[in-house]
């Protein structure tokens, strides 16, 4: 397993991570992921340690906390093996501070955390959305404690805009205060966006980028194709996983499987490790969290590492899911003598 520099830090992480959304299957959304119990969360911990993939992504929401729960059952005895990351902010209850990123709902959040998975400290915490209620300096300095109190060693955040992003990174300097290292976004063949403004930012101020869902809300898996119907077993014949999925039109989708359908047979490799390769490769991108539902998933994922696509076969898949640019970046691309675009 190779490893990389989280951001501007001295902290390194596997190139894959292993997502725990498939633990528990509690609610409609997450039963569309998996419903992975103790046992078979111990053998998939097992695969990924084995393989050299330490770290483990979750979220106090995940099956309502059940996910990390399990994670923490799952790794007991061999904390000092593994790597957590977990996230924090969204709602996790009825009460009015039981959401978002103040003082008093990160500590309540982090404390809990820190229960269910059986260990006194998180390796990465991550907000998992921006609290635009809160002022970046109390979040910050809720953190900045945390992280001084020893029950966090770095912190991230998920789904932030570019300002959200630059405006918290302007604050932790400002004041003192521990800073992002990492932002957990979502990337893929099919969702490119995150490359019009969140990568030159993230090359710029170094933050690494934690790839959520780099298989296109399993769009990208092999099983869709043109004129074929949905496979039985994927969160997209679930109505509310349809619902909250990045969004993409279906022929786009169709248009990108085709491309990976002639680089796969080219490297001898399934689609969707094609297309996990392809984001392993792109700039700024840490490590790339992987889900599996079974054994075999697992093993197809980890296989992803060790081998790179050739310029020509990246090059095809560029041309293959390239989309309109919104503004300003399409005006942009008409200074590229100084304003160089990130790929």
């Amino acid at each position: 397993m190779q490893y990389r520099q989280l951001g501007k830090s001295g902290f390194k992480v596997p190139v894959l991570s292993f997502g725990t959304g498939t633990f528990g299957g509690s609610g409609e959304f997450f039963k569309a992921w998996g419903s992975t119990d103790v046992a078979e969360a111990t053998k998939l911990v097992d695969i990924c340690l084995d393989a050299g993939l330490t770290m483990f992504d979750s979220a106090d929401i995940y099956s309502s906390g059940a996910a990390e729960e399990i994670l923490g059952q799952a790794i007991k005895g061999r904390r000092d093996q593994v790597l957590i990351s977990t996230k924090g902010t969204f709602r996790s209850g009825e009460g009015p501070n039981d959401v978002g990123s103040s003082r008093f709902h990160l500590t309540r959040s982090v404390e809990s955390s820190l229960r269910r998975l059986g260990t006194d400290y998180i390796d990465l915490f991550q907000l998992h959305g921006f609290d635009a209620m809160t002022p970046v300096e109390e979040t910050l300095m809720t953190l900045d404690d945390l992280v001084r109190a020893g029950k966090i060693r770095y912190i991230g955040c998920s789904n932030f805009s570019g300002w959200h992003l630059m405006k918290s990174l302007a604050a932790s300097e400002k004041y003192g205060l521990s800073r992002y290292v990492a932002h957990q976004a979502y990337y893929s063949l099919v969702g490119r966006d995150y490359e019009w403004e969140l990568m030159p930012l993230a090359m710029d101020q170094g933050v690494g980028t934690v790839v959520w869902s780099p298989l296109g809300w399993g769009r990208l898996t092999g099983k869709i194709r043109r004129g074929q119907p949905l496979p039985e077993n994927t969160r997209l014949q679930s109505q509310v996983a349809r619902d909250i999925g990045p969004p993409v039109t279906d022929e786009q989708v169709y248009d990108v499987v085709d491309a990976l359908d002639k680089v796969a047979e080219e490297t001898g490799k399934s689609v969707a490790q094609v297309a996990l390769n392809w984001v392993l490769q792109r700039p700024t991108v840490a490590t790339v969290i992987v889900g599996a539902r079974t054994e075999e998933q697992l093993r197809q994922n980890l296989d992803v590492v060790n081998w790179d696509l050739t310029p020509e076969q990246v090059a095809t898949l560029d041309a293959a899911s390239e989309t309109t640019l919104a503004y300003p970046y399409w005006h942009q691309r008409g200074f590229e003598e100084r304003n160089p675009r990130a790929v």
